[in-house]
C-alpha cells in the first residue's frame, strides 16, 4: 500500500509539474501544426485513408502526405511520404487500389494510382496542365476527370516585326473578358476545365467536351455510357454567374443535353445506387445575397424532380446516397457547428454526426470534411476548440476519434479557454452567438485587454474550432471575442439576409452589443480596447472606425472600401453588382456610397492600420490604400502592411499568417495602455 501512496504522489506531482512547465502558444509554432483532412473511408468500411497535412518551415510551404487507418485507430501509418504534396484519394469500387493527385516526381501534380496490397504506384498522367477532381467508374476500369485545356488567345493587336537582335518589350496583353482574372490564380490564361476519361491502364486521356465554358467533376451513371456534371453553358454565363445546370454526357458520341432549366444554380449532382435517380443542389434565384442550397432528387432523366429539403432551413453541401437508395447523407453547418444529416425521400432529417471542423488554422471559420461506407459508417474531420482537425468514425453509436496529431506541440502550450456567450442586439433584439477566448492563466479578479475579431464573407459563419490566430493574440494577453451577427451563415436564409441589400449596417449594433456583454463579466478594461477583421470583418471594421472612437487601434484587412470601385474591380464584377446591391453601381451611386467606408472616413480618430495582400484580386489593395490616403489627408495615425506574394488567403502560406498575426499585435502594442 505504502508504494501505491509513494507512485500516485509521484504522479500527482510529475503532473503538476508538467503544468508549470507549460508556456504559452508562439507563433512560430504555426509551422508545427499538422491536421486531417478529405478523409476517404473504403467501400466496405475497414479502411480509412486520409490526408496529413503539415508545413516545412525551411521551405514556407504546406505540404501534405496519405496515411491509412482501420477504423478502430489501429495501424495509422503513411502510405506515401516526402516534402511534396499528396491529396484527393479515392478509392476503386472494389477496395483494392486508390488514385490520387501529388507532385512527388516533379513539380507538375500527376493522377497516381496505388494497389494497395503491394503499395506500387504509378502515374497514370504525364499532363501540361494539372488534372482536377476524378470519379471512378462503376467497373473500375476508367476514370473521368476534368483538366484545364489552353487556347491560343488572339490579339487585335498586331505589331510590326521588331528588327533583327531588338530587344523590345512583352508584347500588349489584350484582354476583352468581364472576367478576367482572379484571387490566387492571377490573370486568366485562354481556356476551359474540360471533361476527360482515362483508362485505369494508362494511357492518353479522351477529351470529351469542347465548349468554350468551363465544366465540373463527371459523375458515372450505372452502366457507365454517360457522365452526369454540372456547368455554367449559357451564353449569357459571366452576366448570370449563378444559373448552372446539371448535363448528361453520352460517352461515345459526346452528345451533351441539359436534364435541369430554371434560373438558378443546379450542381454537385450524385446518381443513385440503382441508376434509376438522380440527386442535386440548387435553388430558384432570387438574387439574394444568401440562398440555401436545397436538395433535389429526379428521375435519371432529369423528370419529375421534386424537392426533398424544403422544410429544412439550413444550406446542405457534400450530398451522398446510402448504399439502397432511400435517402442520403449530407453536410450542414448549424449555429456555428458543422454537421453530417441524413435526409430521407420524405425529408425527414437526423443527425448523423457533429463538431465537425478544424480545417480553417488561421480564423475559426466552419470547415470540415467527411465521407461513408456502403454499411454507413462515416468518416470525418473533428474539430475542437483546442486542435486543429483530427480523424474520427462514427457508425451510429458513440464517435471515435482516432488520431491525436498535435499532442507533441500541445504537451507543452497552454492555450487560451473557449467560452460560448450569446446576447442580444441593441437594433431589434436578435439573438447573436460568440465566444469569448481568454488568455492562459487567466484571472478573473484582473482587468485584460480586448479585442473584437470579426469574421469575413459576410455570408460565412464563426464556430467552436481551433484558430492560430485567435490563441496568438489569447497568448500576448488579450480577450478576444470572436461572433456571428446577422447575415453570419448557419442560422437559416432569414437571419443571414438580415443584411441583404443593407451590408454593413445593424452587423455594426450585433458586434458593439456583444462588446458590451463582455464587458459586463468586469474582467476587461474599457480603455484598452482593439478591434480587427479581414475581408467582410475588414469592412466592418473600417465601417465601425467611422461610427465609435471607443477603441484605441484598429486594424483593417484586405477590405472593402469604396463599393462603388470594388464591383468593378475585384474578381466577379458579374456577382457581387447581381447579388450584393440591387443596381449597378452608376444607376445607384447613392446607396454605394452610402454603405461605403470611405464615405465617414471624416468621423474617424481611431488610429488604424492597413493589411492586405499584394497580388489580392477579391478586395483589391487599391481598396486599401484609398483609406490609407483618405486618413493620411484627415491626420489620423495610420499605417499600411502589404504582404508581398500574397492572394486574399493571406494564410494560404505560413509565413504570411504569422506575418499577419506579428502585425496585428505590434499595431495593437504601440497603442495598448499598460
Amino acid at each position: 500500500m505504502k508504494r501505491i501512496f509513494t507512485l500516485l504522489l509521484f504522479l500527482i506531482l510529475f503532473t503538476n509539474l508538467q503544468s508549470q512547465n507549460k508556456t504559452n502558444f508562439q507563433l512560430t509554432d504555426i509551422f508545427d501544426l499538422e491536421y486531417v483532412s478529405d478523409p476517404q473511408i473504403s467501400p466496405n468500411g475497414d479502411k480509412i485513408i486520409y490526408v496529413r497535412n503539415f508545413k516545412d518551415i525551411m521551405t514556407d510551404k504546406d505540404l501534405s502526405n496519405l496515411w491509412i487507418v482501420n477504423p478502430d485507430g489501429t495501424q495509422n501509418r503513411p502510405l506515401t511520404s516526402g516534402n511534396h504534396n499528396d491529396a484527393a484519394p479515392r478509392w476503386s469500387p472494389d477496395g483494392k487500389k486508390i488514385v490520387f493527385r501529388s507532385n512527388m516526381q516533379d513539380d507538375k501534380t500527376k493522377l497516381f494510382l496505388m494497389w494497395l496490397d503491394s503499395r506500387e504506384v504509378f502515374p497514370l498522367t504525364n499532363t501540361s496542365e494539372s488534372p482536377g477532381a476524378v470519379s471512378w467508374s462503376g467497373n473500375g476500369k476508367q476514370l473521368a476527370f476534368t483538366m484545364f485545356v489552353p487556347k491560343k488567345s488572339e490579339s487585335i493587336v498586331k505589331l510590326p516585326p521588331k528588327p533583327e537582335g531588338a530587344n523590345w518589350n512583352d508584347p500588349p496583353k489584350y484582354i476583352d473578358k468581364l472576367n478576367y482574372r482572379g484571387d490566387g490564380e492571377g490573370y486568366y490564361k485562354s481556356g476551359n476545365d474540360q471533361i476527360f476519361i482515362l483508362s485505369t491502364d494508362g494511357g492518353t486521356p479522351r477529351q470529351l467536351t469542347f465548349s468554350e465554358f468551363d465544366h465540373g467533376t463527371p459523375v458515372w451513371s450505372e452502366d457507365n455510357s454517360q457522365l452526369y456534371f454540372s456547368a455554367n453553358l449559357h451564353e449569357n454565363a459571366d452576366l448570370e454567374p449563378n444559373n448552372s445546370e446539371i448535363y448528361q454526357l453520352q460517352i461515345n458520341s459526346g452528345d451533351v443535353k441539359a436534364i435541369t432549366d430554371r434560373l438558378g444554380p443546379d450542381r454537385d449532382p450524385e446518381i443513385s445506387p440503382d441508376g434509376k435517380k438522380i440527386a442535386y443542389l440548387g435553388f430558384d434565384d432570387r438574387y439574394q445575397g444568401y440562398q440555401l442550397n436545397n436538395l433535389y432528387v429526379a428521375d435519371i432523366d432529369g423528370n419529375n424532380s421534386r424537392l426533398i429539403s424544403g422544410d429544412f432551413d439550413r444550406n446542405i453541401s457534400d450530398i451522398n446516397w446510402d448504399e439502397k437508395g432511400r435517402g442520403l447523407y449530407f453536410q450542414y453547418d448549424d449555429r456555428g457547428s458543422t454537421k453530417i444529416g441524413y435526409i430521407d425521400l420524405k425529408g425527414n432529417v437526423k443527425t448523423i454526426a457533429e463538431n465537425l471542423g478544424g480545417l480553417s488554422l488561421g480564423r475559426p471559420y466552419n470547415a470540415a470534411s467527411y465521407s461513408v461506407s456502403k454499411n454507413g459508417t462515416v468518416a470525418y474531420t473533428i474539430g475542437t476548440t483546442e486542435r486543429p482537425a483530427d480523424l474520427a468514425v462514427s457508425d451510429g453509436g458513440k464517435p471515435k476519434v482516432i488520431t491525436s496529431l498535435n499532442e507533441d506541440l500541445f504537451s507543452f502550450r497552454k492555450l487560451g479557454k473557449v467560452e460560448e456567450i450569446t446576447w442580444k442586439s441593441s437594433f431589434d433584439q436578435h439573438e447573436i452567438q460568440g465566444w469569448i477566448v481568454t488568455p492562459p492563466d487567466f484571472d478573473p479578479s484582473k482587468k485584460y485587454p480586448f479585442i473584437l475579431e470579426i469574421h469575413g464573407g459576410p455570408f460565412a459563419s464563426y464556430g467552436s474550432v481551433f484558430s492560430a490566430e485567435i490563441q496568438a493574440y489569447a497568448a500576448a494577453g488579450y480577450v478576444v471575442l470572436y461572433s456571428n451577427p446577422r447575415g453570419s451563415t448557419s442560422y437559416g436564409e432569414e437571419f443571414g439576409n438580415l443584411i441583404h441589400h443593407d451590408y454593413p449596417n445593424h452587423d455594426y449594433d450585433d458586434l458593439m452589443s456583444g462588446v458590451d456583454a463582455v464587458l459586463e463579466k468586469g474582467y476587461v478594461d474599457d480603455n484598452n480596447l482593439f478591434v480587427t477583421g479581414g475581408s467582410g470583418g475588414g469592412v466592418l471594421t473600417a465601417w465601425i472606425v467611422g461610427k465609435t472612437d471607443r477603441f484605441k487601434a484598429a486594424v483593417v484587412a484586405k477590405p472593402v472600401i469604396n463599393w462603388y470601385s470594388f464591383v468593378l474591380y475585384a474578381d466577379g464584377p458579374g456577382f457581387f453588382s447581381k447579388y450584393w446591391f440591387e443596381k449597378k453601381p452608376w444607376e445607384d451611386p447613392e446607396s454605394y456610397l452610402k454603405r461605403s467606408p470611405i464615405s465617414y472616413v471624416g468621423n474617424v480618430t481611431t488610429p488604424t492600420m492597413l493589411l492586405t495582400g499584394e497580388q489580392d484580386y477579391r478586395t483589391p489593395i487599391a481598396e486599401s490604400e484609398q483609406f490609407y490616403s483618405a486618413l493620411k489627408l484627415e491626420g489620423v495615425e495610420t499605417a499600411m502592411v502589404r504582404i508581398p506574394n500574397s492572394g486574399h488567403g493571406i494564410a494560404n502560406r505560413p509565413s504570411n499568417l504569422v506575418a499577419k498575426i506579428a502585425a496585428v499585435l505590434a499595431w495593437f502594442e504601440k497603442y495598448r495602455n499598460n
